[in-house]
């Protein structure tokens, strides 16, 4: 009579092999609080320091997320005459914010915070206004885009004082030649199509000076 082998039903951490079935619906207290920076990093910046500038990245990371998402938005819902190259010029403007967001999310992680990611906490957060669902017209479109532009461009100017300032040259690298110049050359492109100008026939300069 063959010998019984006693392992043949016991689980496959017992038998020490390894098992092909994934651990699922896991879930562990958080390792890091949002809000909080690692205290020991090798990077010449004081604890505070780091707590201010990944509190105002996280700002203006909420902000980028916002309005990249706006661009989608218009992208998507985007009429009329110009649509065309409306449609492509929103679609090339949302990846150049994506590219920041990421560059933003990974300063706030090196400097040992942590960012801002889901959708209701950047809702939370940012300070740009909300728009409706449905579609606008094409001036309101764009016009929501510089407001939300402008503040963005306001936040960069002040973050990189303060981050010279505190020393945090990183930073200001990022605010500066990432975000700012980004966003300015964003706003050349969308504010020139709210200029009036004609079309087809041009308007005579005298009556324009008359006027």
């Amino acid at each position: 009579m063959a010998k019984k082998d006693l392992n043949a039903k016991a689980p496959a951490a017992e038998r020490g092999t390894v098992s092909a079935q994934p651990r699922l619906h896991q879930r562990a207290p958080e390792i890091q609080r949002f809000g909080t920076v690692s205290h020991m990093l090798p990077l010449d910046l004081e604890e505070p320091v780091r707590l201010e500038m990944t509190e105002q990245l996280n700002l203006l990371l909420a902000d980028t997320i916002t309005l990249r998402d706006l661009y989608k938005k218009s992208h998507w819902q985007v009429s009329g005459p110009t649509f065309y190259q409306l449609h492509l010029l929103f679609d090339k403007h949302f990846g150049e914010q994506s590219e920041i967001v990421d560059t933003i999310a990974e300063r706030i992680q090196l400097l040992g915070g942590i960012s801002i990611a889901m959708a209701a906490d950047v809702a939370e957060t940012t300070r740009i206004e909300r728009p409706p669902k449905g579609r606008e017209e094409v001036p309101v479109q764009i016009s929501r885009l510089l407001d939300a532009h402008q503040i963005i461009i306001g936040h960069c100017r002040e973050l990189a004082r303060r981050a010279d300032k505190l020393g945090d040259d990183g930073t200001i690298d990022l605010a500066v030649s990432d975000v700012l110049r980004t966003n300015e050359l964003q706003v050349w492109f969308l504010s020139e199509h709210l200029v009036e100008e004609p079309l087809v026939h041009a308007e005579d300069s005298r009556l324009r000076s008359a006027s």
